[in-house]
């Protein structure tokens, strides 16, 4: 177990600079708490936040030893750093939460999938390629897992970049040959009944804080709306809170991470991913939870105790907006209207605008009678039209 460091954590540096950064903001306040935040760009949303800013890419490590001379303990909103690079900061002192080890662990899909079953949780059927394999393995490695069945880049994707979905030996030789064989994962495809997802968060001192399950709903592979608390059978919640539980027990962890999971059509639960930071399916809780998951991650890098994680409602339901292939014009336009929405809270993060880019949340908190699809969807007719 990492031990609580002996000194008062008063300044966190943070690498990345996007909107879970920014959103960190008010916590950070709050807790007296102060940023430093490393990121490529001056306007970069956690820029407006930040008591000081490194301009330099995630990766650049000579940035990070900057950034690790002005702070007690550095934090991550993205995992895309130079893990074998940090390790000499880490070895000079440096504090990272979660730990370097962990980080390298999501970088490789692979490496996830291996952890994942060596400490006994559930995956889908899964192989991997190097790059180097011969078509005959290839056809062998997938027909042992079963078509139709997903291929994923291991390194670098996120909302659906780098996954596809194979239908027949013939589309899967195309896509690898598309992908100039880079390394990949072969998992099975899983005909889920729901999509789910819990954030957890662990201190140093060993104490856990799981966060209510919810529901995600996917549009094009990119998160469209969470449903908190997820609709599930009996005993569905409870299991998925011991797979959190058993996660960052195995990992040590010192921070928040968000799983995201399958529940099968016999509600088996199947990890699908984790990301050891704050996430999207986890944005409900700065409006529907007594602590937000982006106080949590504060909370337990910078050794304060882990806060209650209830809902502060019935339910809540949260519906990212993704750019449109629309004006700027008509994109404020419709931001006019949801600012006035009831029971409402918007979070517009102030990036360029391009399609298909995350450019803000809606949250909406419900009473125990209302329907919360008819309410996502009143959202997305505003946003996306009917």
């Amino acid at each position: 177990m990492e031990q609580a460091t002996p000194n008062p954590i008063q300044r966190v540096g943070v690498i990345g600079g996007g909107q879970l950064a920014w959103m960190m903001g008010p916590a950070a306040q709050q807790l007296g708490l102060e940023l430093v935040v490393q990121t490529p760009q001056d306007t970069d949303p956690a820029v407006a936040i930040a008591q000081s800013t490194l301009l330099a890419p995630v990766a650049d490590v000579a940035a990070t030893a900057a950034l690790a001379a002005q702070c007690d303990v550095i934090t991550f909103e993205n995992e895309f750093i130079d893990c074998e690079g940090l390790q000499a900061l880490a070895q000079e002192g440096a504090v990272f939460r979660p730990g370097l080890d962990v980080l390298a662990l999501v970088l490789d899909k692979r490496h996830q999938r291996e952890f994942f079953e060596r400490i006994g949780l559930p995956n889908p059927r899964y192989d991997f390629l190097e790059g180097d394999e011969s078509d005959a393995e290839l056809t062998a490695r997938a027909e042992a897992i079963g078509f139709p069945l997903v291929m994923k880049t291991r390194r670098l994707g996120y909302d659906g970049y780098g996954t596809s979905v194979i239908k027949d030996a013939a589309q899967l030789s195309a896509t690898w040959d598309k992908l100039d064989h880079t390394p990949v994962l072969l998992e099975e495809f899983v005909p889920f009944q729901q999509e789910l997802a819990v954030m957890v968060a662990r201190s140093a001192q060993g104490d856990i804080a799981v966060y209510p399950t919810v529901e995600t709903q996917q549009v094009d592979q990119i998160c469209r709306r969470v449903f908190a608390p997820a609709r599930v059978r009996d005993g569905v919640a409870s299991r998925l809170e011991g797979i959190a539980r058993t996660l960052v027990e195995a990992l040590e962890l010192v921070g928040i991470v968000g799983i995201e999971c399958f529940l099968t059509t016999d509600d088996r639960l199947l990890i699908n991913e984790i990301a050891p930071r704050t996430h999207n399916s986890g944005h409900y809780s700065l409006d529907a939870c007594a602590t937000s998951q982006f106080e949590q991650q504060l909370r337990a890098v910078s050794d304060r105790p882990l806060g209650p994680t209830a809902l502060n409602c019935p339910q809540a339901v949260m519906v990212n907006l993704l750019g449109l292939d629309e004006s700027e014009a008509s994109h404020h336009q419709k931001l006019e209207t949801l600012k006035q929405w009831p029971e409402a809270t918007l979070y517009w993060y102030n990036k360029a605008i391009r399609p298909g880019r995350k450019l803000g949340h809606i949250t909406l908190r419900l009473d125990a009678n209302a329907e919360p699809r008819d309410a996502a969807a009143a959202i997305e007719a505003v946003w996306y039209g009917a």
